[in-house]
């Protein structure tokens, strides 16, 4: 078995995983892989790393074991069969999925003898190993700090608590964020399309309304923590009437209006709920409707 300090194996070898085995590679660490199609480690093996000729030796050749993996039930797909290779070893799951299939996960590895940590990591495979981006990490706080400086290789850690499924629970919510917002932005594309102007003209000004946002944030952030949703500054019902230009001008354009009609439907809710003249942070009570806990 690798030293502990310097020697990691990582199972899964999609542009995730890759990313973090070159970096673990740029650092000097000992690195065994493991992918079920072995030709994507060729270049790994090449750079020095030792590709595992099963499962079962992955995990057997090191303590902590990165899994970087479709989600979990590819996790137990994989790992189901070898059980008996489990104890001992420190399972760092940085596959994505629910706060409740982590849970489960931390309960399932703690029965076969493993320890475990949840992970969501908030940078792109490019980022891995640099300074930029963040991975949330959650579960037994000693662990994370027993093995801080080999989780640090793949990026800065932002340790969330004992709840295993507190990492993947910030990760979801991350994500939410950003694929609805990206999502938007190609909506406005198409919509800017359809009417003649091509997304590089579009493109400063969309810019300047995402560069935007993080400044909504930090003035809605004070009021929502307070439940201040005074319409001072922005009104519910000014909201309505404005997406209703954007539908209008959406299907005048022969665009999809879905995504549009999604967000004018919950402003008239809660127009009709009784909050027109009052702030979009009203909103929050009827999102939140019928939400069950993490």
């Amino acid at each position: 078995m690798g030293t502990k300090e310097r020697s990691v194996t990582v199972i899964g070898l999609g542009p995730m995983g890759r990313a973090m085995a070159r970096a673990y590679l740029a650092r000097d660490y000992e690195v065994t892989v493991w992918n079920r199609t072995a030709s994507k480690a060729d270049d790994l093996v090449a750079a020095g790393a030792r590709l595992a000729p099963s499962v079962e030796e992955a995990l057997g050749a090191n303590e902590l074991v990165i899994l970087s993996l479709t989600d979990y039930a590819a996790m137990y797909a994989l790992l189901e069969p070898v059980t008996a290779a489990l104890p001992g070893r420190i399972l760092a799951n940085l596959s994505s999925d629910t706060p409740e299939r982590a849970r489960e996960a931390a309960a399932w590895a703690t029965r076969h003898g493993a320890r475990y940590l949840t992970a969501g990591v908030a940078v792109s495979p490019d980022l891995v190993g640099t300074p930029d981006g963040f991975t949330y990490y959650s579960g037994p706080e000693d662990l994370v700090e027993e093995h801080r400086g080999a989780l640090e290789v793949i990026s800065r850690v932002e340790y969330r608590g004992e709840d295993p499924g507190l990492a993947a629970l910030y990760y979801q919510i991350q994500m939410d964020l950003f694929w609805t917002s990206l999502t938007a932005w190609l909506h406005s594309v198409a919509v800017a399309e359809a009417h003649g102007i091509s997304v590089e003209e579009i493109l400063p000004y969309s810019v300047d309304v995402a560069d935007s946002l993080s400044t909504f944030f930090r003035f809605y952030a004070p009021r929502l923590s307070a439940g201040d949703d005074t319409g001072d500054v922005d009104r519910l019902a000014m909201g309505v009437a404005s997406m209703e230009h954007v539908v209008d001008t959406v299907r005048a354009g022969g665009v999809e209006t879905g995504l549009p009609e999604a967000v004018l439907d919950v402003f008239r809710r809660g127009v009709a709920a009784g909050h027109a003249n009052d702030s979009l942070t009203s909103l929050r009570s009827l999102l939140r409707a019928g939400a069950v806990p993490a």
